[in-house]
C-alpha cells in the first residue's frame, strides 16, 4: 500500500503504472525542493487557509503523457502541513492519515496519448493554494518530460505507420525514471523493448567476442535461460545467417545500410523478427521501415526528447 490515495492508486494501475514506483519518483523529486523545509516564498505570500483553482495548460503542440503522475504529485502535497517534514531526508513510506480521498480535486480535460494544441487545458486542480504552488514545478517537470517523449515517439510512429513496422525504445533511460519513460513511449504509439537485463536476452558484439561466435553465445544463453526470448545483434549478413541457423527469436541489424537491410529481410524470409538499429534518423525512418524490418530501435525517444512546453495558470484564489 502506498501513501497515495486509493483513487490515485487505482488510476495509476489502470494505466499500467506501479503506484509504488510513481510514489518513489514523486517523493524523490519533492524532497529536492523540500529538504530545507517548506516553500518559504509560498508560505510568506499565501495564507494557510486560502484555496485555489489552477489549469494545467499546453503551450505547444504535442502528445500528452503523465497526467496521473502529475495528479499524484498534488495528491501527496495535499496531505497537509506535515508533508514537507515527512519527505525531508527520509526514505520511510508516507502514511496517509485516516483518509482514502485525495486532498485535491482534479478534473482531467485530456487523456494520456491525446494530441494537444497550444492553449488546450489538460486538467484543472482545486485545493489548498500553498500545496498547489509547492507541487507545481515537480508536477510540470514530470509531465513535460514524459509528454516530450510521447510527442517524439508519435512523430516516429507516424513516419513508419504505412509499413506496419513498429518503433521500439531502448534501455537508454534516465536512472530511476525507466518505467515512466517507457510508459510515455507507449502513450506516443511506440512499443517497449526489455525493461531490464533479465526479462530478455540481447547478445551484443562484446558477448560474441567473448564467446567466440554468434552460435556459441546463443547456445550459452539458451543453456542458462531456456525460456527467455533471445535477440542477437548482427553486424553483417554472415552473422544474420548464423543467428537464424542458431535459433534466435529476434535479430538486431546494427548500422546496416538500406540495401543490406533488404537482403537481411530476404535471407530471413519471415522466420525471425528483424530490428533496425544504430544511427536511425526521423527523416529516413520511412525508408528504413519500407525495407521490411519489423522494428526500429530508437534510443533518442528517451535520451534526447525535448520537454513539451506545459504550464500551470492560476484561475482563482480565495
Amino acid at each position: 500500500m502506498t501513501g497515495l490515495s486509493a483513487e490515485i492508486n487505482k488510476k495509476l494501475m489502470s494505466s499500467g503504472l506501479d503506484p509504488a514506483d510513481v510514489e518513489r519518483v514523486v517523493r524523490t523529486a519533492l524532497a529536492e525542493d523540500l529538504n530545507s523545509g517548506p516553500d518559504v516564498t509560498t508560505a510568506a505570500t499565501i495564507p494557510a487557509e486560502m484555496n485555489g483553482e489552477a489549469n494545467v495548460v499546453a503551450r505547444a503542440s504535442g502528445v500528452i503523457a503523465g497526467l496521473f503522475v502529475a495528479e499524484a504529485v498534488f495528491d501527496l502535497v495535499g496531505m497537509g502541513d506535515g508533508f514537507a517534514e515527512s519527505v525531508q531526508r527520509s526514505a520511510a513510506p508516507i502514511v496517509r492519515p485516516d483518509r482514502t480521498e485525495p486532498g485535491f480535486q482534479v478534473v482531467h480535460r485530456a487523456a494520456d496519448g491525446d494530441r494537444v494544441s497550444p492553449g488546450d487545458v489538460l486538467m484543472t486542480v482545486y485545493g489548498p493554494l500553498r500545496a498547489i504552488l509547492t507541487g507545481e514545478r515537480t508536477a510540470l517537470n514530470l509531465l513535460t518530460h514524459m509528454s516530450g517523449i510521447a510527442t517524439l515517439t508519435r512523430l516516429w510512429a507516424d513516419a513508419v505507420a504505412v509499413s506496419g513496422a513498429r518503433v521500439r525504445d531502448t534501455r537508454k533511460t534516465l536512472p530511476g525514471l525507466r518505467a515512466l519513460e517507457k510508459y510515455a513511449v507507449r502513450c506516443g504509439g511506440g512499443v517497449n523493448h526489455r525493461m531490464s537485463l533479465g526479462d530478455a536476452a540481447l547478445i551484443k558484439d562484446n558477448h560474441v567476442a567473448a564467446a567466440g561466435s554468434v552460435a556459441a553465445a546463443y547456445l550459452a544463453v539458451r543453456e542458462v535461460a531456456p525460456d527467455v526470448v533471445i535477440e542477437v545483434e548482427c553486424d553483417s549478413l554472415e552473422q544474420v545467417a548464423q543467428a537464424v541457423g542458431g535459433g534466435a527469436d529476434l535479430i538486431l541489424l546494427d548500422n546496416f545500410e538500406l540495401d543490406d537491410m533488404r537482403k537481411a529481410v530476404d535471407l530471413v524470409g519471415g522466420r525471425v523478427l528483424l530490428e533496425a538499429s544504430g544511427g536511425l534518423r526521423l527523416e529516413t525512418a520511412a525508408a528504413v521501415a519500407a525495407t521490411g524490418v519489423d522494428y526500429l530501435a530508437v534510443g533518442a525517444l528517451t535520451h534526447s526528447a525535448p520537454a513539451l512546453d506545459i504550464g500551470l495558470d492560476l484561475v482563482k484564489a480565495g
